[in-house]
């Protein structure tokens, strides 16, 4: 956490107002996010994925990830539209469910933490989706930034937590 009055929420202006942040006057640069989510879930509805009537849930997921990163500033009011390079969905599975790695590129003036958060949740909330029937018990969790690269804030990398 930062000290008081160090940083401010760049949402808004100085009278208080809610406020697009200004990016035009800043260089385009390389910049990258991953984001985590965790989707928790019986072994029996793990086990159940590969033979899902609707598809597979994972492919549907990552396809539904990679769609909502490129339309994250339609959903999230203050995000700029970004020329995204590269979207990627990857899923780890584990004995209590899977964990979704969301990652995200771009050459812009700010970064895309935003759309591989989003990432993220729309591809977990397309699983949950694509297996409700089997249990409607299924819990979203640890939805987080993981790492992000570039910006004048520079790199960040948070240790996994789950």
């Amino acid at each position: 956490m930062s000290e008081p009055g160090k940083n401010k929420l760049s949402h808004y202006d100085s009278a208080g107002q809610v406020s697009m942040v200004d990016v035009g006057g800043k260089t385009p640069t390389e910049r990258t996010a991953t984001a985590r989510a965790f989707i928790a879930m019986s072994p029996e509805v793990l086990e159940a994925l590969p033979h899902n009537r609707k598809g597979d849930p994972l492919e549907v997921a990552r396809i539904a990830g990679i769609m909502a990163a490129k339309k994250t500033s339609d959903l999230i009011p203050l995000c700029h539209p970004l020329p995204l390079s590269h979207v990627a969905v990857e899923f780890e599975m584990g004995a209590d469910g899977i964990e979704i790695l969301a990652t995200v590129a771009t050459v812009a003036r700010t970064g895309v933490e935003m759309e591989a958060m989003t990432a993220a949740t729309v591809a977990a909330l397309t699983i949950y989706d694509m297996t409700k029937a089997l249990d409607k018990g299924i819990e979203i969790r640890g939805v987080y930034l993981l790492e992000k690269k570039g910006g004048k804030s520079g790199a960040y990398r948070r240790e996994r937590t789950e």
